[in-house]
């Protein structure tokens, strides 16, 4: 079943709060996970495992190292689920 935009969102902010604790309410579109959210690498591989299990969508390793923001990482689930 598709998600749409919205239902990403949600889920992955919801992914994110429980990974760091960050509120899901600063999980913006437009925030960069390293440089706005300071996420590290180790919360980020986390994160990216649990969004493949909620979205049942494959994100290759070499992929992730494109996804810069929380908008990168929407767009790249909704094209490939």
């Amino acid at each position: 079943m598709a998600h749409t935009t919205e239902e990403i969102m949600s889920g992955l902010a919801e992914l994110i709060t429980d990974e760091t604790g960050i509120a899901a309410d600063q999980v913006e579109m437009d925030k960069s996970f390293t440089e706005d959210l300071d996420i590290d690498s180790i919360s980020m591989m986390t994160i990216v495992v649990n969004a493949e299990e909620k979205f049942d969508v494959k994100i290759p390793d070499d992929e992730v190292k494109n996804l810069m923001t929380v908008k990168d990482a929407v767009e790249f689930i909704e094209k490939n689920q």
